[in-house]
């Protein structure tokens, strides 16, 4: 009879062993994965509650694999307007997470480790994707750089496979583990949740700074589109949407860029966001960037459109997506408006 093959845990990533100087009479070692830089005792995990030590003070990540949820969406909800629209992605979930969001919508993952939930390997994982007859694998849901080990050797094994892979993130890491993981990444939709260094401080723990360098890093090894959760009273000021538009556009005036419409969640009971506002607020950004939406709403008209000529790209009602038949197969491929000839932020 054949045996099952052994299931290996990931080699974990990202740790060391602090200076003697450091700490006095205690066995701790430090993950180096995140800017949190977490000093760990034997036997405990960091902020993340993913990644520790054992009782030998040796790194351990035994959560690996272990998915809090599987699905097939569309792209777009990822959201990815620009990255092959139209199309299936297979969407994976993780637990934990290394910031702490009093509005996170996906609170009842991210604040917690399920020790009993089903554990996939990054071989099954590869073969689930390439029988789900989709375009790839979306890292997402919870924050998954904190599994970062997993991610590595599930997309390697995708790349082979002429398969793509999409990360989802609060883009909270430090630049060594930041570029490790972008090796094997085609997209990515970044959280940059406000840009008032002290909300990021004070409500999630973060630094602002980290999340800039890794959106200026990602754009520059892949596709990058960037989502900001407006929430009343917090960022929802014209000052400061403009803020952000400005400094996305520093990096890439292309950058498709997402404003989505709060809702109150976990420890937020801030009224919901006025769908309205948040229309207004896009107008501003759209003074500094070529591609702005709105998101969790049905009033807003998020179809894409020529920046330089406003020729119709492609057409969204919801979830029904056209590409628009005016294009032909050539410009298509080489991402050219056919109306005036100018170069689209968009792969097809």
């Amino acid at each position: 009879m054949d045996e099952k093959p052994i299931r290996k845990t990931p080699t974990p990533l990202f740790f060391e062993l602090p200076a003697e100087n450091e700490v006095q009479n205690e066995k701790t070692g430090k993950c180096i994965l995140c800017p949190n830089n977490c000093i760990i005792k034997a036997q405990k995990f960091g902020k993340c509650r993913i990644r520790g030590f054992d009782s030998n003070l040796k790194p351990i990540i035994p959560f690996a694999g272990k998915i809090s949820g599987l699905a097939v969406d569309p792209i777009e909800k990822k959201p990815l307007y620009h990255f092959y629209p139209r199309s299936q992605i297979l969407s994976v979930g993780f637990y934990s997470c290394n910031l702490s969001c009093p509005f996170c919508q996906n609170y009842h993952i991210s604040t917690k480790v399920d020790q009993n939930a089903k554990t996939i390997s990054p071989e099954e994982m590869a073969e689930i994707t390439v029988s789900s007859d989709t375009i790839g694998l979306a890292y997402t849901y919870s924050e998954p750089m904190i599994h970062i080990e997993w991610i590595k050797e599930t997309a390697k094994l995708l790349r082979s496979k002429n398969l793509k892979n999409v990360l989802v993130t609060n883009g909270y890491i430090n630049k060594e583990a930041g570029e490790s993981i972008l090796e094997n990444i085609d997209a990515l939709n970044i959280d940059l949740k406000s840009f008032d260094e002290n909300f990021y401080t004070n409500e999630l723990g973060a630094r602002l700074d980290t999340i800039k360098d890794f959106i200026r890093l990602a754009d520059s090894k892949a596709h990058v589109e960037v989502t900001t959760l407006v929430i009343p009273g917090k960022n929802d000021s014209e000052k400061e949407i403009e803020m952000i538009a400005s400094f996305i556009a520093s990096v890439n005036s292309s950058i498709p860029f997402h404003l989505s419409c709060y809702y109150p969640t976990y420890k937020y009971s801030i009224e919901r966001t006025n769908p309205v506002k948040v229309i207004n607020l896009s107008a501003i950004a759209s003074k500094y960037l070529e591609y702005v939406y709105v998101g969790n709403t049905v009033l807003a008209e998020n179809s894409t459109k020529c920046p330089s000529c406003g020729n119709l790209i492609v057409k969204r009602t919801g979830y029904k997506i056209e590409i628009m038949s005016s294009f032909s197969d050539k410009t298509l491929d080489s991402k050219i408006c056919s109306n005036c000839g100018s170069k689209l932020n968009l792969i097809l």
